[in-house]
């Protein structure tokens, strides 16, 4: 029996399931999350706060990272490429999950702006993938590394204290570094200049933004 052919209006139904489910449902996980050993009594209340906050922007840029591999996938020219970005996505789910629960474990929540967050991240990587697979990839490796530079930075102002936050980030730094890497190998173009400052600028708002909010 043939496969039935997906039509849009099954993507755009297929679309907002996924948003829903990344923004309004708990996140599932296919790997276990780092562990070290810790004990979140021995934190301060200011502490706690410090690092729930930090982890509230980690989450906020994964619940952004699946919207872009999700609008990446939607308008990507090739098979392969829409696959790449529909696997990236389903192993971004693991840093999803892992940062929202660490976040409830230190006595916070998510932020109250990820439907904004997925919907202009979803946008913008609708848009990439139009101007062609080779920029898609582009801007997914040029994310990434910015992302892993965004979590050296928490790495450093994380409590000392905080182990198991620290475990989380290790892993997902590593992880971050790997995509893009796999992105650059499957052809990825260098952006302009002008658009990495521009992504850099989009990702402080989103960050400071959900750091408060």
């Amino acid at each position: 029996m043939n496969a039935r052919k997906i039509s849009p209006l099954d993507s755009l139904i297929i679309g907002l399931d996924q948003a829903l489910r990344t923004v309004c449902t708990p996140s599932q996980c296919s790997r276990a999350a780092p562990v070290a050993r810790h004990d979140d009594a021995a934190l301060s209340a200011s502490h706690m706060d410090a690092a729930a906050r930090l982890m509230r922007v980690n989450h906020a840029g994964e619940v952004a990272a699946q919207a872009l591999y999700r609008g990446h996938a939607l308008t990507a020219h090739s098979p392969a490429v829409r696959e790449h970005m529909e696997r990236a996505a389903q192993e971004e789910t693991d840093h999803l999950a892992w940062c929202e629960q660490r976040v409830q474990e230190l006595g916070s929540h998510t932020s109250l702006l990820n439907p904004l967050w997925y919907a202009g991240s979803f946008a913008i990587g609708a848009l990439a993938g139009l101007a062609g697979d080779k920029w898609s990839l582009g801007f997914v490796a040029e994310t990434e590394h910015q992302v892993v530079k965004h979590l050296e930075d928490h790495l450093t102002r994380l409590p000392a204290g905080d182990e198991q936050s620290r475990a989380i980030l290790e892993q997902m730094r590593e992880d971050e570094a790997q995509h893009a890497t796999v992105a650059i190998e499957a052809g990825a173009a260098e952006l302009p200049e002008m658009v990495k400052k521009a992504m850099a600028l989009t990702s402080a708002v989103m960050t400071r933004s959900a750091y408060w909010l």
